[in-house]
């Protein structure tokens, strides 16, 4: 892409990218649009003159349209600014489209060599960009038919109910979509919603029958709002938008890759036999969850295996599931019992990053952490709840014969507090809550502030919970004194209704130590039947 013109059409300026063959040949060409002044061509100009050239991207002409009023041509309508400081976003974006629609388009037709149908005309935008591309479809798909939204501001006020009040895009049009899983992690405001609402999007064009072979949303997993990442799936974009086969791509084919990588690639580690491993990805943030699971060699009862979910898979599923193998075998054994364990993508036994996410609400930490790190993102307990709810346990009940009545869920430390949060907020989701040494200490003790609603899920009739709390006895004195306070406030209610409390700690055991002395009691507690002598 040696060759570039400078343009003013009508005072807005443009700079035209023409490819290798243009001034070689006389064909046409399609053209893509790109905001910003096309400044993602610019970061990748030598990339696509080589894939140009050894014919691995379709010839394109590529214009950058300039602006220097981005917030006010690249919104849909008036809304306020993120900041107090800031100006309020203008809303001109449909002039803008219609201008580049009826104006700046029209002349480069007639000034250069372009295919000028809807269907060879594109436009890609990155953030702000990528949003007024999006309306770009409900407004002129007429003109522009292939159309690449690339970390879309999703956030924007009033957007999800406009696109939820309009019909699908036109079914011809073509529309690539990327985003980040971590964009809007640190933000506290509005952007916040960013990676919820893209595949919220992304999903309402799917239930309004946009057809699946024309829609690809990219997702990048660690992928922050940053242009490097809109740079690379630029090219995707391109790749996708003009392909140069039939061989689509369809819509969540990020995770749909990795899940099929992961079953092709042969592996020569240590299993532990009756064990499975799948990715999923939540439809709701984005973000990759990697599933372990123990299955039973003895079937199952007429009503299905119990279920012990965990948070942490990666650090204690092979403790438990290996507990559960030898436990189980002889005839009158503990009885058989599925472990479906959430971790993540990866070697290492913890995640800060992806833990402080996962199991925590929403606190303001100040300072430095203890190991003198800086505290990670939090808050996400409820989205990681919504997950496991909808998507994660209807997964396992598709896939294993499971009784949906006897679910019990473990979490430790940090997962102790999910736990017991899960307890408090959503008591009918499990049966069984096993929390080891929770951190009680998270936003100021909370977990004592929502302790009423516990205690008044425990004064209902016909109630059935079982909890343990488990902690060592070297660990911090406060955490120690929280799990018997926490204990001793609840144990009135042990034996009314279906209720069943026990509070173990384990002499000489500090806070990771403490895991393996609890597995075996925890798994009695899940899988015993009360009262039965075990040969274990």
């Amino acid at each position: 892409m040696k060759h570039k013109d400078e343009l003013d059409i009508l005072g807005r300026k443009v700079t035209v990218y023409l490819p290798p063959s243009y001034h070689l040949s006389e064909r046409h060409y399609p053209v893509v649009y790109v905001h910003d002044g096309g400044q993602l061509i610019a970061n990748c100009q030598n990339y696509l003159d080589r894939l140009f050239r050894e014919g691995l991207l379709t010839e394109l002409i590529l214009v950058g349209v300039h602006t220097d009023r981005r917030t006010y041509e690249y919104t849909p309508w008036v809304a306020p600014a993120l900041k107090p400081s800031f100006p309020d976003f203008g809303g001109q974006g449909k002039v803008y489209i219609h201008e580049l629609a009826d104006q700046v388009k029209p002349h480069l037709d007639q000034r250069y060599r372009t295919l000028p149908e809807a269907e060879s005309t594109g436009m890609i935008g990155g953030s702000l960009g990528g949003l007024v591309t999006m309306c770009t479809a409900y407004w002129r798909a007429d003109v522009f038919g292939r159309l690449g939204m690339l970390s879309p501001s999703c956030w924007y006020k009033g957007l999800m109910d406009y696109i939820e009040a309009q019909p699908a895009p036109a079914s011809q049009s073509r529309l690539y979509i990327s985003v980040g899983n971590r964009e809007g992690f640190y933000k506290h405001n509005e952007q916040q919603a960013m990676v919820k609402n893209i595949l919220r999007v992304c999903q309402l064009w799917q239930d309004k029958r946009f057809p699946d072979q024309h829609l690809l949303l990219d997702i990048e997993d660690g992928g922050t709002h940053d242009l490097m990442f809109m740079t690379q799936y630029f090219v995707k974009a391109l790749q996708f938008l003009f392909p140069q086969s039939s061989d689509h791509s369809v819509m969540y084919s990020a995770s749909s890759a990795t899940a099929l990588a992961q079953q092709l690639t042969p592996s020569d580690r240590y299993a532990i036999p009756g064990t499975t491993t799948f990715v999923m990805r939540s439809k709701q943030t984005g973000l990759e969850y990697q599933i372990f699971v123990y299955l039973p060699v003895k079937p199952p009862s007429a009503e299905g295996y119990a279920v012990l979910y965990t948070v942490d898979g990666n650090a204690y599923f092979g403790s438990i599931a290996e507990a559960m193998r030898l436990q189980t075998r002889h005839p009158r054994g503990l009885l058989s019992g599925m472990i479906v364990s959430i971790g993540y993508v990866t070697d290492e036994p913890f995640v800060s990053e992806r833990r402080f996410r996962d199991l925590t609400v929403p606190d303001i930490q100040s300072g430095l952490r203890p190991d003198g790190t800086p505290w990670p993102c939090n808050g996400g307990a409820d989205d990681f709840l919504d997950f496991i709810e909808q998507e994660l346990m209807s997964e396992i009940q598709r896939r294993y014969p499971v009784n949906p009545q006897n679910q019990g869920l473990f979490g430790h430390s940090l997962g102790g507090f999910f736990t017991l949060y899960t307890l408090i907020t959503r008591p009918s989701l499990f049966q069984t809550y096993i929390a080891g040494s929770p951190s009680f200490w998270w936003k100021d003790r909370i977990l004592f502030d929502l302790l009423p609603a516990l205690e008044n899920t425990f004064a209902e009739q016909n109630v059935n919970i079982h909890l343990m709390l488990a902690i060592g006895t070297d660990e911090h004195q406060s955490m120690l004194d929280d799990t018997r306070l926490f204990y001793e406030k609840i144990k009135p209610y042990q034996n009314t209704h279906d209720i069943r409390l026990k509070h173990i700690v384990f002499e000489g055991e500090g806070h990771m130590s403490v895991l393996h002395p609890l597995i075996s009691p925890m798994i009695r507690f899940m899988f015993a039947q009360e009262g039965v002598k075990l040969y274990i």
